[in-house]
């Protein structure tokens, strides 16, 4: 990454190089708590997109061919060195993203978790074998890598999400094109530098920095066989279809409205403590974040008391500082996140806590919003219906687990949902019920590790496969079953035509 006026100029990664690329088109990446522009992205032009997945397309034989032991080595040669380093590539998501800088390093450890199931590829890619299937006949399976896959994802995890996919997909033997969000493009690049000294060979692993013009390339490439993504569901829409129309097999992980539902028996200190810690964690920019707290009659004053004073105490500023919460990731963001404060107050809900006009222990020009509560929320107002991407946490009254129960399967979205109780058949019969795909009980954000898979339900969703865990190794790979005859030469049948299906026999 050169520098230019002191900004840095921010290319792509091909061939195990940087790459400038030949656009005249850029981005602006900003430190959301300075405000200050520190680096230009890159936007890929058509030919420069070309360019980099023909060098995906070019080392993808060679990967698939290279042994399992040899992959496996590399892969963990990463791991080793992430572990060395992981602070480094904290510190360069806190500075564009503007999350704390201990809630950067848990993402960069939630992620190694998947290099550390890749590890296991071996296994993992294991087939199955039925000799003497029929007389003579051997039926045996394998798995076998896609080719070339693409990755497009989100700001709010830069290291995290990207490593939800590719680690599996390397060690499933295929070459990765990931396009990164413009808003935080640097953890890509230090990653593929990482790759390269881990021995990763070029073109094995390649960044493409840009917009839509990047991801329509992605979504058209015949040689993309797979393309992975993270983001809003109105754009995971968009690449599914798009995708799909290709031919390509797709897994468009979308938007969320995750609801947290508390029983009168729960533990109200934890269950406030969670809802804080779930609500306003890396400022709320989570797919995983609880939005919605469902609080069953009667113990809604009460709960709201302890999130808000719970709340009060919350410390917002430089995440490289000992603060709470950070600044949300552009100017555009905060304002659009701030409408909402505005809007949930014009519907007529609550607002026990305001976060606009907040004192931050950081730049003047850095983009603050303070955490925000609502209460008596309703179904109808745009704060319940929106994912806000914010932290914007509102409360729901309502008079039953069951009306709990209906309006959560009620939302479009069916990503993350929790219950707070103290009584196991309750617990149980959420479980069974609630129709979302990850649930917590007394855990907020049953977010799964690694060697289980990742993804929602509904429009949480797109595409029939979950993110890592074996849903993860079976996207990386294809089915294939050989059957096969060899023919002992001292008992060899005799000839004959038969046009007949053939017989097991």
């Amino acid at each position: 990454m050169e520098r230019e006026n002191g900004v840095r100029q921010i290319g792509h990664w091909r061939a195990g190089a940087t790459y400038a690329g030949n656009s005249e088109r850029f981005g602006e990446v900003t430190n959301p708590a300075t405000g200050r522009v520190t680096g230009r992205v890159s936007f890929a032009t058509e030919a420069d997109a070309r360019a980099i997945i023909e060098s995906a397309e070019q080392a993808s034989r060679e990967w698939r061919e290279t042994s399992l032991a040899k992959r496996t080595q590399i892969v963990f040669a990463f791991r080793e060195l992430l572990n060395a380093r992981k602070e480094e590539l904290a510190a360069i998501i806190t500075s564009e993203h503007g999350k704390v800088l201990s809630d950067a390093l848990g993402e960069v450890s939630r992620g190694q978790e998947v290099v550390e199931f890749a590890c296991g590829i071996s296994h993992l890619l294991k087939g199955s074998m039925s000799p003497q299937a029929s007389t003579g006949v051997d039926v045996h399976s394998t798995r076998r890598p896609l080719g070339v896959v693409g990755i497009i994802s989100p700001f709010n995890f830069p290291a995290m999400v990207p490593m939800w996919f590719f680690p599996v997909a390397i060690a499933c033997g295929n070459t990765v094109v990931l396009k990164p969000s413009e808003k935080d493009p640097s953890a890509a690049l230090w990653i593929a530098e990482l790759w390269k000294e881990a021995g990763l060979p070029d073109g094995v692993f390649n960044v493409l920095q840009g917009d839509k013009v990047a991801v329509d390339a992605l979504l058209e490439a015949p040689e993309v066989k797979a393309i992975s993504f993270v983001g809003s569901t109105p754009i995971a829409e968009y690449v599914f279809e798009s995708a799909s129309r290709s031919g390509k097999r797709v897994q468009a992980l979308g938007g969320a409205k995750n609801h947290m539902l508390v029983l009168p028996d729960a533990d109200l200190d934890l269950a406030a403590d969670s809802a804080v810690n779930a609500g306003y964690g890396s400022a709320g920019e989570r797919c995983m974040a609880i939005s919605v707290v469902v609080a069953v009659d009667p113990i809604g004053d009460e709960l709201v008391q302890r999130i808000a004073d719970r709340t009060r105490t919350l410390v917002t500023g430089d995440g490289t500082g000992e603060v709470d919460m950070g600044p949300l990731v552009t100017r555009a963001h905060r304002d659009k996140v701030a409408s909402y404060v505005d809007s949930g107050e014009a519907a007529g809900a609550k607002l026990v806590v305001d976060g606009r006009g907040i004192t931050a222990e950081g730049a003047a020009d850095g983009f603050w919003l303070g955490p925000t509560l609502f209460d008596n929320v309703t179904p109808d107002m745009e704060i319940y219906t929106e994912e806000i991407f914010g932290p914007v946490l509102s409360v729901v009254r309502v008079p039953s687990y069951q009306a709990g129960l209906d309006l959560i399967n009620a939302n479009q979205y069916g990503n993350g949902t929790a219950i707070f109780t103290k009584d196991g058949g309750a617990a149980r019969r959420f479980e069974a019920d609630v129709e979302v795909g990850m649930v917590g009980v007394n855990v907020p954000i049953p977010v799964p590790v690694a060697y289980y898979s990742f993804g929602g339900w509904k429009r949480s969703l797109f595409g029939d496969t979950h993110a890592h865990g074996i849903e993860g190794v079976h996207f990386f790979t294809r089915g294939k079953v050989v059957t096969s005859r060899w023919i002992d030469p001292e008992n060899r049948p005799e000839g004959g035509l038969e046009l007949g299906f053939p017989r097991n026999q």
